[in-house]
């Protein structure tokens, strides 16, 4: 606990609803704890990283709720963190049973997808990447601006466009492709 701080952790939770940065200073305490146990048992650090998100999120809303008589706040914290692993895992199985339905693979952004758009991104003060972008098909367009340039999960996308997550993991996969060829043809055509 060398954060500087002299409260516990359940002194921070009892403050949180009205000193924002006493939930700061948990956060601080337990991050790596959750994001290592979630590596460990994700072996994913992406989903990790976004299911740790998920957890603090979780925690800050219901900080206010903490009851130091029913445990340590390192107990309640674990307990959303089961939580948010469970809901997790149901989700993923969810979806694993529908692409193997459909007879499809998982599709995932790459790292080399990711540098696809930043160097498409890089040219022409990026107006080259707005411009192949911009002449992918409107759904297309929507799910790869979503997954790759504001890195947001497949659930997410599919909400938002009112999708299910398999036709928005499609469409990103469609339209990564699309750009993948289009820029090869463009480097093709470069002397």
């Amino acid at each position: 606990m060398n954060d500087g701080d002299p409260r516990t952790d359940a002194e921070l939770l009892g403050a949180t609803p009205k000193e924002i940065e006493a939930f700061g200073v948990f956060y601080r305490r337990h991050v790596e704890w959750v994001l290592g146990f979630l590596g460990r048992q994700l072996r994913d650090p992406e989903r990790a990283a976004d299911l740790t998100a998920e957890v603090f999120a979780a925690a800050l809303l219901s900080a206010q709720r903490y009851q130091p008589a029913r445990g340590e706040p390192q107990s309640w914290l674990y307990g959303i963190v089961q939580n948010k692993l469970a809901s997790a895992g149901r989700r993923g199985a969810v979806e694993r049973r529908a692409r193997r339905r459909l007879g499809m693979g998982a599709v995932e952004v790459t790292a080399e997808d990711a540098q696809l758009i930043e160097a498409l991104a890089d040219r022409v003060d990026g107006r080259a990447a707005m411009d192949m972008l911009a002449d992918l098909p409107e759904d297309q367009r929507e799910a790869v601006k979503a997954r790759v340039l504001e890195d947001r999960d497949y659930p997410e996308i599919a909400t938002a466009l009112a999708i299910s997550p398999v036709t928005a993991r499609k469409r990103v996969s469609r339209g990564l492709a699309t750009l993948r060829a289009r820029m090869q043809e463009t480097e093709e055509e470069q002397p």
